[in-house]
């Protein structure tokens, strides 16, 4: 088996096939240096599958044991944990449990095809069957799409709070859409703040957005040295034909963002991913292209089934608030239990869940509301 694509998808699912086949010859391609690319992943304890707890731990992520968030007129901290994952612990878990023949990396590939992937110097590796893990190279055809965006920097800087993070403070300007900042103390001496932006478009003006963290970061005592800078770009889904971005005669399995595994309303992947590589590797052999683009489209379809609700919620986020009111929805959602918000988070509201995130006074005009439930 290859799977093409060494970010947070194609490893995980990788490290799980290696763990519970080790002797299928497996192949994990990534075109850039390392696995993982240049990111954080962060988590609550709920989103992760008890079967793949061990596999969190040993990435080894930082915990904080509560957390916070903070809106204009409403503040709540809860005792829930939160936890976040670097790409270099991801890394160094691929290079440690597999072997290196079971992968390549600095190895882009040109084309893929069911059995076989040709690199761009020309090699062609052929297989039973070749996953693509990549990250979408374009637009995701058949998606209506908004965007979670954002620039971070990781300071060196004393954390006032070691012991918490705060995962969404939008009292800020509100700008090009939703906006509200992380801060992650990373260590005591370590800080990452991240400016973040629900947008209509997935332009970043890096440099910009840069700007305004280290802006922010002085403001709030934090402007140490710069340790490093990510940014990102992650799709929201409201709606779209499944069939079309996804169309049944496609021969090619998929997984990670290529196959739409992502959190409707967050963009992220962390708790999807280890799931899917927790169910991938757990299929009955033998692998071959058939069944893997089988399995992972009729996942596909599963998992647009299951966001139905949070489609719904992002049409009204992005159809029915003013770009500059949206902090509005946010604030209304965070007067929730903290279990509500942790099923909501992990994917997996009850039915009851579901009626009390859209009780209460709407947090956008009722007219706006009804024509973006109704819409498709």
């Amino acid at each position: 088996m290859v799977i093409v694509g060494g970010g947070l998808a194609g490893a995980l699912a990788a490290l799980c096939l290696a763990r519970r086949h080790p002797d299928l010859p497996l192949l994990l391609i990534e075109a850039g240096p390392g696995f993982g690319g240049n990111h954080t992943w962060s988590f609550f304890d709920s989103d992760v599958p008890n079967a793949a707890r061990n596999l969190v731990a040993a990435l080894e992520p930082v915990r904080w044991p509560r957390h916070r968030v903070h809106f204009s007129g409403r503040e709540r901290e809860f005792a829930v944990a939160y936890n976040s994952v670097g790409a270099e612990a991801l890394d160094a878990l691929v290079r440690a449990r597999l072997r290196p023949d079971q992968y390549r990396l600095n190895a882009s590939a040109s084309h893929i095809g069911p059995t076989e992937v040709t690199l761009t110097g020309g090699e062609t590796i052929r297989a039973r069957a070749v996953i693509d893990a990549r990250g979408p190279d374009g637009p995701m055809p058949g998606l209506e799409l908004g965007w979670q965006k954002f620039v971070g920097i990781e300071f060196a800087a004393t954390a006032p709070e070691p012991d918490c993070a705060t995962v969404m403070d939008a009292r800020l300007p509100q700008l090009d859409g939703y906006r509200f900042v992380y801060v992650l103390p990373m260590s005591a001496q370590r800080v990452l703040v991240e400016d973040t932006y629900y947008s209509n478009g997935p332009d970043l003006d890096i440099a910009l957005v840069a700007g305004r963290v280290r802006d922010l970061a002085a403001a709030r005592g934090l402007a140490g040295r710069e340790l490093r800078q990510e940014h990102g770009v992650l799709p929201i889904l409201i709606g779209g034909d499944p069939d079309r971005f996804w169309p049944s005669d496609d021969p090619l399995p998929r997984l990670g963002l290529k196959g739409g595994f992502f959190h409707a309303t967050t963009g992220y992947s962390f708790g999807l991913a280890l799931q899917l590589a927790e169910e991938l590797s757990g299929l009955p052999g033998p692998f071959d292209a058939a069944m893997l683009a089988g399995w992972s489209r009729a996942r596909f379809r599963r998992h647009w089934r299951e966001t139905r609700f949070f489609r719904l919620l992002n049409r009204m986020l992005f159809h029915a608030a003013a770009p500059d009111r949206r902090d509005r929805i946010f604030s209304h959602f965070y007067r929730l239990p903290p279990d509500r918000i942790a099923r909501f988070y992990a994917g997996k509201p009850s039915y009851t869940d579901m009626a009390r995130i859209l009780s209460g006074k709407p947090p956008v005009p009722v007219g706006a509301a009804i024509r973006a439930l109704v819409r498709r």
